[in-house]
């Protein structure tokens, strides 16, 4: 088969993935020269932690084995299984992590409770003050701003596979077709639009009722640290924002420990991971009502970086990044992804939200198989 693939953010270049890896010829179009959406802007976390429990968490578990298998063979994604630490400060952060810990499908996400001592035997740069921590041995990262170059690289070895960026696809064509805006149809067997937020132009005119909202996002890097931070960290914020955690014991959480005013403003958590170069990816916020602000505020930077403060027991390394980025999501949170189809031989699949890094390659597998690729 001849597959086209438009969009060449991590969705998109794991359709490549797939495509190629089933003998098929990939034609892979990209709008900008490279990638410059969501994947590129966000942690690089490959997070089984959180997930809800069924289909959700089924598919980021595959996806975490698919993420291994590829990074064995691509290195320069810079696949890493580093786990995560999720800190809690007193007791009724801890029984979200006890309830947690308790979970039929704890020990599939490697979930353990851990004493303060025990949190920092894993991650010592974590000095700070803390009761302990959930820890999921299944968490990983990659690195987000190099991951989907090194993945095409590998497919232009493959003699399968065709990349042309700065290409924007205007409109399907006949059967399987699309043109792009330098006027060039390109015919496949299959194409398959992996837009990510991009849900205006061509996808409007496909799809013009999309259950699938845009959601936009800041975030921070830092200097590198001075130390390995060994394992991706987060706060207790973050139980209130992942479904694995809902019950009795967030709840009682939530009646009785309000979050602090900027956090509870911006929708955040604390998520943190360490580059390859030594500096800290920080975030996040959430905002869900467009149009979105253009500029970044400095109060959710302010926020986090005290959160920070707080667990590593020192200043935080000099920020030298600070960005926003936007990001599709279905808007019934429980389904992983929208994959629709648009035309006889062309699908939209999109919406993965804050899913996409994780889930990617067990989502494209998916749509592989139900294709029948």
């Amino acid at each position: 088969m001849r597959v086209i693939v438009v969009g060449a953010g991590v969705l998109g270049t794991m359709h490549a993935w797939q495509a190629v890896e089933r003998g098929h010829e990939v034609l892979h179009i990209e709008r900008e020269a490279e990638a410059r959406g969501a994947s590129v802007r966000n942690f690089g976390q490959i997070w089984v932690s959180g997930r809800a429990g069924g289909e959700e968490l089924d598919t980021a578990l595959r996806a975490r084995e698919l993420w291994e298998g590829i990074g064995a063979r691509v290195p320069g994604i810079g696949f890493r299984a580093i786990g995560s630490l999720t800190v809690v400060k007193n007791a009724a952060e801890r029984a979200v992590a006890e309830a947690a810990a308790r979970r039929p499908d704890a020990a599939a996400r490697g979930y353990r409770l851990l004493d303060a001592d025990e949190a920092r035997a894993h991650n010592p740069a974590l000095r700070g003050e803390f009761a302990g921590a959930l820890w999921c041995e299944r968490d990983a990262a990659v690195e987000p701003r190099v991951a989907q170059r090194a993945l095409k690289a590998a497919l232009l070895e493959s003699g399968r596979y065709r990349y042309l960026g700065g290409r924007e696809v205007r409109e399907v064509v006949g059967e399987r077709a699309v043109r792009d805006d330098h006027g060039e149809v390109h015919h496949g067997d299959a194409v398959v639009l992996c837009t990510g937020a991009w849900l205006g132009g061509l996808v409007r005119e496909l799809l013009p009722d999309l259950p699938v909202r845009r959601v936009r996002l800041q975030m921070m890097q830092t200097d590198p640290l001075g130390e390995p931070l060994t394992t991706s960290v987060a706060d207790a914020d973050s139980f209130r924002y992942y479904p694995a955690y809902r019950g009795e014991a967030l709840d009682a959480l939530n009646a009785h420990q309000a979050q602090a005013p900027t956090a509870a403003a911006h929708k955040m958590q604390l998520l943190m991971v360490q580059r390859a170069d030594g500096g800290l990816t920080i975030g996040d916020t959430h905002e869900y009502e467009a149009p979105f602000a253009f500029d970044t505020v400095e109060e959710p930077y302010e926020h986090l970086t005290g959160v920070v403060e707080s667990v590593l027991g020192r200043p935080l390394p000099r920020i030298r990044h600070r960005w926003a980025g936007v990001y599709a999501q279905c808007t019934d949170t429980a389904r992983v992804v929208h994959r629709e189809p648009a035309r006889d031989g062309v699908w939209l699949v999109t919406g993965p939200g804050g899913r996409g890094m994780t889930c990617a390659p067990a989502i494209a597998e998916t749509t592989a198989n139900e294709l029948g690729w």
